[in-house]
């Protein structure tokens, strides 16, 4: 017999996943068995909760409350659990992490991987995505941001230090000359990467305190990171990226950079949802974090650059 903790688990997987089949694969379970247990569910309560049909599935206003309560029930039985237990030392159970394609590839998939193998009582989900989820409505531990943070309900710390660089190829650089000041970039092509909510073809840029915001030409655009920085290597123009991404290419000499003195700063974070006490699974992979990139640029990328960034 399920308990109901299981079964507000089970209608919390549902939600969050969309579809049945979808909350099977989550929880490892056919979604056949999801449905016979959704319909006990209901019955047991007496209310529809979700809406079906052969290809939507919509939640009721009932199956809305009982989501919401349910998910603080949820995190305030975790959370007394893990204090009588005493599970602030030691991370286990479900892990949720989400980054960008680009960085989430190249530095934080390592990252988690050997977290993981110190703590065999945990298990990780990474979701990689051009655009950031919503930590507090997807159930997330986890988010890894670059650049300035907007949600007040989320708490931060910093993994590192991180500017967006201007950069081109050599072979662009000979042909359309070295641009000397931000008035240069006028009549230069640049490769843009749109991603998020940036506006596009706009950089904000600084320098010791000052400040300018430069609209420039986008000849080439996209919103993947090793699409932008192929066409950059490949002489279509400047392009702005993240020195997390551009180093390697720098330190070889297939990009050189432009205007050094000018930056966008785009410092790399952990956002978590902001609770009174973390959990020892957040804590431990945070500060794991912070300590593999404290004193460095940030691990050197692995792979394609994705987006973010």
């Amino acid at each position: 017999m399920q308990s109901g903790y299981d079964d507000l688990q089970l209608f919390i997987a549902i939600a969050r996943a969309g579809s049945l089949a979808g909350a099977g694969r989550e929880l490892g379970i056919t979604g056949a068995a999801i449905s016979k247990r959704l319909m006990a569910l209901e019955h047991r309560l007496g209310v529809r909760l979700v809406q079906r049909t052969t290809r939507t599935l919509r939640i009721t206003p009932e199956g809305e409350r009982y989501l919401q309560e349910g998910k603080r029930l949820v995190a305030g039985l975790d959370e007394l659990e893990q204090a009588l237990r005493g599970v602030a030392t030691r991370p286990t159970g479900l892990l949720r992490v989400n980054a960008s394609l680009g960085y989430g590839r190249a530095v934080v998939s390592g990252l988690l991987a050997e977290f993981a193998a110190m703590h065999p009582e945990l298990e990780v989900q990474l979701h990689l995505g051009d655009r950031p989820l919503n930590l507090v409505e997807e159930g997330y531990d986890i988010g890894i941001r670059i650049g300035e943070l907007a949600d007040t309900r989320l708490s931060a710390r910093k993994l590192r230090r991180n500017r967006r660089l201007i950069c081109a190829s050599p072979a662009y650089l000979r042909d359309r000359g070295v641009p000397g000041t931000l008035a240069d970039l006028a009549r230069h092509q640049a490769v843009v990467l749109h991603e998020n909510e940036q506006t596009f073809g706009i950089w904000h840029l600084r320098n010791a305190g000052h400040r300018e915001t430069v609209k420039v030409r986008a000849r080439m655009s996209t919103n993947d990171g090793e699409v932008a920085l192929r066409w950059a290597r490949d002489g279509y123009g400047l392009l702005l990226r993240s020195e997390w991404s551009v180093e390697p290419l720098l330190a070889k000499g297939d990009l050189q950079l432009v205007l050094p003195e000018w930056c966008e700063p785009a410092d790399i974070y952990a956002v978590f949802p902001t609770r009174d006490q973390l959990s020892a699974k957040t804590r431990a992979c945070i500060d794991f974090m912070v300590d593999r990139l404290a004193g460095s640029t940030g691990a050197r990328p692995t792979g394609g650059g994705g987006s973010g960034g």
